[in-house]
C-alpha cells in the first residue's frame, strides 16, 4: 500500500483500563483485502521487552476488528480478542526463563499497539508502522488506596477499594518464592474487596532472626484486617497459590483465632506435617528431593514431592473439618505441585466428613501451575529461586498457551464471583 494513499486509523477502546478488562482493537481505512500485521510491544520494569503479533486481512469495508476477525497466523490464531496480550513473549534474543510480573502497581502496564503492512513475523521494530496507539493496563483502579503494613512485625500491603466501606477482606498469599507480591491484591481491591498481600517467607522478622514465621504471624495479619475500620471483621477470606495453599488450608482448618468466611486455593496441596512448623514443612518436602525430575531441557519438576498422597493423617490437613466454603482451582498439567491428585484426595476427605457441599473444584485440562489474573502472558517455565535458597533453577510450571490462557480468564471470573457470593452475598451480573 502506498503510504500517500493511506491514512490508516487504529483505535483501542478502552485505551486505559484494568488488566482483566477486555478491549476492542479496530483498524479502519485500509483497502479491502489488505494484509496487515498488528503488533503489541511492552517493556517491563526490569527492562526486558515482550511482543505479540497477528496477521489479518481487511474485510470488504477495509476494516479489521480483532474481537471478531480471525488471526491467520502470528503468536496466536483464530478469533482472540485479547490474544495480543496473553500471547506476549520475550522478543528474540532475550535471556531464557523470563516471566512477566508487575512490580510497581501504582504505575500502569504500558503496551504499544501498532499496525504494519503485510503479514510479517520479524523485523517490525525496525520499521515505521502505519499507525500506533499506546494502551495503559492497570492493576489499581482509580481511588484504590495502597497502605504499607509493618505493625506486629508484618511485611504486607493493604489495598482498600474506593469509597468509605466497610468492605470484606482477603488475606492474599503467594508461593515459595517469597517476597511481597502486590498485583493480585491490588486487582482484588479494584473489584471491591479489601486485600492484604502478605510476605511470609522473607519478611524483616525472618531476615533478622533467621527463623521462619509461625502461625501467629498469619493470625496477626488476620487481626489487622479484622480490626480495620473500613473492613467487615466478620467477612474475611484467605487466598493462596502454591505453597500459599498449604498455609491457607492449615490456618482455615486449625487456627482458633482466624474465623474465615471462605477460602480459595490455587494449585497447591494439603500434604504437610500437620503439627509441624513452616520450617518442618519445608524439611518434609526436602526429604522427597530424590523425587525431583529434570527434563532434557534442564527444567525442574517438583510435583512428585508430595506423591503418592500419604494415607497417614498426620501428614495432611484434615480438610474434612472445614466448616466454610472452599474453592480449589486446579491446573491438570501442573508440573510444580500435584494439585490434581491433592484435590481428588481433599474431595474424598470432605465427602467422608459429609461436608462436600462446601467444596467447589475448578479443574482445567492442559493448564499449568501459574494460574494468574486474565490475559497475563503464559510462562510454561521460568527462572525460580525458592525462599532461603541461593540456587536459581529453571522451574517447569506446565500448561499449554491457549488452554492456560482460557483457564486464567475463566478461573478469575469464577473466583471473584465465589468471593463476592460468600463475602458480600452477591455475584457479578456479567
Amino acid at each position: 500500500m502506498d503510504r500517500k494513499q493511506c491514512c490508516v486509523k487504529l483505535s483501542v477502546q478502552p485505551s486505559r483500563g484494568l488488566v482483566d478488562e477486555k478491549f476492542i482493537i479496530l483498524v479502519q481505512k485500509v483497502f479491502p483485502g489488505f494484509q496487515l500485521t498488528i503488533q503489541a510491544l511492552h517493556t517491563c520494569e526490569d527492562g526486558h521487552s515482550w511482543e505479540a503479533f497477528a496477521h489479518y486481512t481487511a474485510n470488504a469495508t477495509g476494516t479489521v476488528n480483532v474481537s471478531e476477525d480471525p488471526s491467520l497466523g502470528g503468536t496466536y490464531s483464530g478469533v482472540e480478542p485479547m490474544g495480543l496480550l496473553w500471547s506476549l513473549r520475550p522478543v528474540p534474543g532475550s535471556k531464557p526463563g523470563l516471566r512477566m510480573r508487575k512490580i510497581n502497581v501504582q504505575t500502569p502496564m504500558v503496551v504499544k499497539i501498532s499496525v504494519y503492512q503485510g503479514h510479517q513475523t520479524e523485523g517490525l521494530v525496525d520499521q515505521v508502522p502505519l499507525a500506533g496507539v499506546v494502551v495503559e493496563r492497570w492493576y489499581m483502579a482509580p481511588g484504590v488506596a495502597r497502605i504499607p503494613i509493618t505493625e506486629d512485625g508484618l511485611t504486607a500491603t493493604l489495598f482498600l477499594p474506593s469509597g468509605p466501606g466497610p468492605f470484606p477482606g482477603v488475606l492474599d498469599l503467594w508461593g515459595g518464592g517469597g517476597k511481597l507480591v502486590e498485583y493480585r491484591a491490588a486487582l482484588l481491591a479494584s473489584h471491591g474487596i479489601a486485600a492484604m498481600a502478605l510476605d511470609y517467607l522473607t519478611p524483616k522478622v525472618v531476615r533478622e532472626t533467621g527463623k521462619m514465621v509461625d502461625n501467629t504471624y498469619f493470625e496477626k495479619a488476620y487481626g489487622v484486617l479484622e480490626r480495620h475500620p473500613q473492613i467487615f471483621g466478620s467477612r474475611i477470606a484467605m487466598l493462596g497459590l502454591s505453597f500459599g495453599t498449604s498455609v491457607t488450608l492449615r490456618m482455615a482448618v486449625y487456627s482458633k483465632v482466624m474465623k474465615l468466611r471462605c477460602a480459595v486455593c490455587i494449585n497447591g496441596s494439603h500434604v504437610q506435617p500437620v503439627d509441624g512448623s513452616l520450617e518442618q514443612i519445608f524439611s518434609y518436602l526436602n526429604e522427597g528431593a530424590a523425587k525431583t525430575q529434570v527434563t532434557k531441557e534442564n527444567h525442574v519438576i517438583w510435583r512428585n514431592l508430595v506423591l503418592p498422597i500419604p494415607t497417614d493423617p498426620s501428614l495432611k490437613v484434615d480438610v474434612g473439618r472445614l466448616q466454610i466454603p472452599l474453592l480449589l482451582v486446579v491446573g491438570e498439567d501442573d508440573q510444580n505441585w500435584a494439585a490434581q491428585e491433592s484435590a481428588l484426595d481433599m474431595k474424598e476427605m470432605m465427602e467422608r466428613a459429609g461436608n462436600s457441599h462446601l467444596l467447589t473444584v475448578l479443574s482445567y485440562p492442559n493448564t499449568g501451575h501459574l494460574i494468574e489474573p486474565p490475559f497475563t502472558p503464559f510462562a510454561r517455565f521460568s527462572n525460580f529461586r525458592s525462599a532461603g535458597s541461593s540456587a536459581m533453577v529453571m522451574a517447569l510450571w506446565g500448561g499449554e498457551v491457549v488452554a492456560h490462557s482460557r483457564a486464567q480468564e475463566d478461573a478469575w471470573r469464577k473466583m471473584l464471583n465465589f468471593l463476592k457470593e460468600n463475602l458480600y452475598g452477591c455475584t457479578d451480573s456479567h
